[in-house]
């Protein structure tokens, strides 16, 4: 397999997901400061020029954050990394959906970018702060889900892979505070190996 990611993207969850399968995988690093996910080359492999990509043994292709873990996590079912029952299923479905359709896409993408969402600059820091007021909420409500739980289902989950990578962004892109379990869930997964070994191959240990 070969994972397309871009250094401190949301790539980075499936990057540990990988990491913690233990798999022999591929990385390629696809650069946004080059804007290479707009290029002919990397639209030829993904035209929704996003990362996460995966290309499969089989040279087929998967792209979009939820799909991607929960392949890998049903291709490995030795490692756990999913709830086998129904509710825990839908429990990891509903928490991936909620960090990457909220937590990023409505919130930390204003911050990133508020252009996307207002062409008008004098607008920007509005927008800013909207995304960072839907960000505290969204953490507010993992925060909750983590009281008593190292993990957010209880047991290690690629929720918490997902859960992982906008916890980076606010802690070290963004520098905003997390709620207290939400700090301690952050702190429990850079102690994890497949963490450590994922960042350290992305140049962000």
């Amino acid at each position: 397999m070969k994972l397309y990611y871009a250094k401190g993207a949301c790539s980075v969850g499936i990057h540990v997901i990988l990491a913690e399968i233990g798999k022999p995988y591929d990385v390629q690093v696809v650069s946004f400061a080059d804007q290479e996910q707009y290029g002919e080359a990397y639209k030829a492999i993904n035209p929704k020029s996003k990362v996460p990509t995966l290309v499969r043994d089989d040279k087929s292709i998967l792209t979009e954050f939820q799909a991607i873990a929960m392949y890998l996590a049903l291709t490995a079912p030795d490692k756990k990394l999913v709830p086998t029952d129904p509710d825990g299923l839908a429990r990891c479905l509903e928490v991936m959906d909620y960090v990457v359709a909220t937590i990023h896409m409505q919130g930390f993408a204003r911050l990133f970018r508020p252009g996307n969402f207002g062409p008008d600059d004098a607008l920007h820091e509005q927008v800013k702060t909207r995304g960072r007021d839907i960000a505290e909420k969204g953490f507010a409500l993992m925060d909750k889900k983590l009281a008593g739980k190292d993990y957010v289902l209880g047991a290690f989950s690629i929720a918490d892979a997902a859960l992982f990578y906008v916890e980076y962004w606010a802690v070290r892109v963004m520098k905003l505070p997390l709620p207290a379990n939400c700090q301690r869930h952050f702190e429990t997964m850079l102690a994890r190996p497949a963490v450590k070994a994922a960042l350290t191959a992305e140049g962000l240990a």
